[in-house]
């Protein structure tokens, strides 16, 4: 499995995609903005004018992309999976809800295509560096086919079950805990700044206590500057949040933490703030408490 088509070169998927040429993969990149394509074109690869000619003749096509609209976009309205030889494998590595990946594997599998369920964890930082945290579901032929490729990207790859969609399930898991990790930090944050407490020594001492967590460690620096520098924007945490309340009312789960979570980035991307770090959540407790970012 040498040649990989890549949909999707955001913030995670040009440095995915620029790693798997650095591993010799022959990788041809396709994104609605010429110029990403062009930079993996800079990092060995080939940029391609569209997802079916990222697709032709490649043994996998990865999918990072937004949403499960862009993957179906991709791979039905463009063309992208009539393009890909008979038994070559999609992998859908975009944050997706499970029960539409289920539907989406199902189509995929029915053309004569084999598909890998694989979301990813570890942000910007893990792509850049390949060291992100897979959690793929299929077959176990398909992920031995495939493993290769997915340690191009990753140093923590987990084959979490045989079925599409027990991948993006255990990815909703790890949303959840992230969206709410990540807004209570900003509680307590903004619960020092309202009692007068530096908030630069209040982030140390968190940092260095049982209260850490690597969402704390992360954000929190950022959270206490007024524009940093984006990584991940509060609108995937509305969506991503979004998935996980919609898994919990699909299985009869009540999840009260993250919808609390959830409507606290509403809140900040409503008033304008969506496409700001996401560590910016500490915008809305500001605004309910009446306090502010230090200067």
């Amino acid at each position: 499995m040498r040649t990989i088509g890549f949909a999707g070169l955001g913030a995670m998927g040009a440095p995915m995609a620029r790693n798997l040429a650095g591993r010799g993969f022959a990788v041809r990149g396709y994104d609605i903005r010429p110029a990403a394509a062009a930079a993996v074109a800079a990092a060995g690869g080939v940029a391609a004018a569209t997802v079916a000619e990222a697709a032709q003749g490649a043994d996998a096509l990865i999918l990072m992309v937004v949403n499960i609209d862009q993957a179906e976009q991709v791979l039905f309205a463009e063309g992208g999976l009539d393009a890909l030889p008979p038994g070559a494998v999609v992998i859908l590595s975009a944050t997706c809800p499970p029960g539409a990946v289920k539907a989406l594997a199902q189509r995929v599998m029915a053309s004569g295509r084999r598909f890998l369920d694989s979301p990813v964890s570890g942000g910007v930082a893990g792509a850049t560096t390949a060291s992100l945290t897979i959690m793929a579901a299929g077959d176990r032929a398909t992920f031995a086919a495939v493993k290769p490729v997915l340690e191009a990207l990753g140093t923590k790859i987990f084959h979490v079950g045989e079925q599409p969609g027990q991948g993006a399930t255990v990815k909703t898991v790890n949303q959840l805990l992230c969206g709410v990790h990540l807004a209570v930090a900003a509680e307590a944050l903004s619960l020092a700044a309202k009692v007068g407490v530096d908030a630069n020594v209040m982030l140390d001492v968190l940092r260095g206590s049982s209260a850490a967590s690597w969402m704390l460690n992360d954000r929190g620096p950022r959270m206490l500057e007024t524009e940093p520098e984006i990584t991940s924007a509060v609108d995937i945490f509305v969506k991503d949040l979004g998935i996980v309340l919609e898994a919990g009312r699909e299985m009869r789960v009540a999840l009260p933490l993250a919808a609390v979570a959830h409507q606290l980035f509403l809140a900040t991307s409503g008033r304008g703030d969506g496409a700001v770090d996401d560590s910016q959540v500490i915008r809305s407790y500001h605004a309910i408490n009446g306090t502010s970012p230090p200067e």
